[in-house]
């Protein structure tokens, strides 16, 4: 049984989106498993009511697999993230990622300020030994398999050693919830020259060939929708979060364009294109775990549906059963000695 919590405070269409992607999830999900609320008990009580004698009465059944945590107050996107536990630590995002921090949840999510649940998530469920920062992984289409992407934001700057520690940790996330046997692993670059690119990819290139992963060399940013390089398949990306972050909101906007463009050409509807090219769309995915923190903190899109909420509580359970934090911090623990070597933080 998983029992995840969920922000229902958090983002911009809340709290009506989180409260109706968790009905919608539990309607979807074996029995066994629950979902707790947390936010304004009052304020998710109505929510809900209305939601289930409305356009969701027919959830009304998944109703007793939901547990409402009291939690009074709201981080806004407004707020400094830095000080979010010490200003708001009643608020619902510090009280659900705390809920797993005590072992009480399996998962977190949140489509709340993306930088607050990184200080959170960091200050209360710590980082794995040999890691210095934590990353967020996101899932990019692509016209072989999906493959993952990180860092995209949570580290604009990023040392050799820790794309490094990217590098392993993408690998874990990518056997675990992705099924690649031996994900192979590409860092981002302007050639895929091993002499091309900034000092820190350089750096990072020479450390990978050592790194004990299967490293293919730079890819380009024409690799990724292909999904494949001069040297075969891609499952893992590696790049700072800056770059990272402007890569995904561009992809982001390619789904859309293109819905667009074959709508008018082929003088369809929008929606029954949607349907064939729905890798591109991004509530497709929910949500993108902050990968190397010790335990399952699910970080969604601020403008996230009730769908992307869905479909990030289902990444959450996925990622708690798969065992992946603790995967991760074993395979850490094995490359310690390595990852000491390869120098520091910025």
């Amino acid at each position: 049984m998983a029992r995840i919590a969920v922000d229902a405070m958090g983002g911009d269409f809340a709290p009506r989106a989180p409260i109706a992607g968790a009905l919608h999830a539990l309607g979807a999900l074996p029995p066994h498993h629950e979902i707790e609320l947390v936010g304004q008990t009052a304020v998710i009580e109505s929510e809900l009511d209305a939601l289930l004698r409305g356009e969701l009465a027919e959830l009304a059944h998944v109703r007793d697999r939901i547990t409402i945590v009291e939690a009074p107050d709201v981080i806004e996107m407004s707020d400094k993230p830095s000080a979010a536990l010490r200003r708001k630590p009643n608020s619902s995002m510090v009280v659900g990622v705390k809920r797993v921090a005590d072992g009480v949840a399996h998962g977190f999510v949140s489509a709340g300020s993306t930088g607050a649940q990184m200080a959170v998530s960091f200050m209360l469920l710590k980082l794995h030994p040999g890691l210095t920062r934590p990353a967020i992984g996101a899932i990019f289409p692509s016209m072989q398999q999906p493959l993952l992407v990180l860092d995209v934001g949570a580290n604009v700057d990023c040392a050799p050693a820790e794309l490094v520690q990217f590098a392993r940790i993408g690998t874990v996330y990518a056997k675990a919830l992705l099924g690649r046997e031996n994900p192979a692993v590409g860092l981002l670059s302007v050639g895929e020259e091993a002499e091309k690119g900034n000092l820190a990819v350089k750096d990072a290139h020479q450390l990978l060939l050592n790194a004990g992963l299967n490293f293919i060399g730079n890819v380009e940013g024409r690799d990724l929708p292909r999904g494949v390089c001069d040297r075969g398949p891609i499952d893992v990306v590696v790049c700072d979060g800056f770059t990272g972050n402007v890569l995904l909101k561009f992809y982001e906007s390619i789904g859309p364009m293109l819905i667009g463009m074959v709508s008018k050409v082929a003088q369809l509807d929008p929606r029954q294109v949607m349907g064939s090219l729905k890798q591109f769309d991004v509530d497709e995915y929910g949500g993108s775990p902050l990968l190397g923190v010790r335990g399952v903190s699910i970080i969604s899109h601020g403008k996230s549906s009730p769908k992307a909420i869905k479909n990030a509580i289902a990444v959450a359970i996925r990622a708690w059963e798969s065992g992946m934090t603790d995967e991760i911090g074993r395979r850490l623990a094995e490359s310690v000695p390595d990852a000491s070597d390869t120098g520091s933080a910025t």
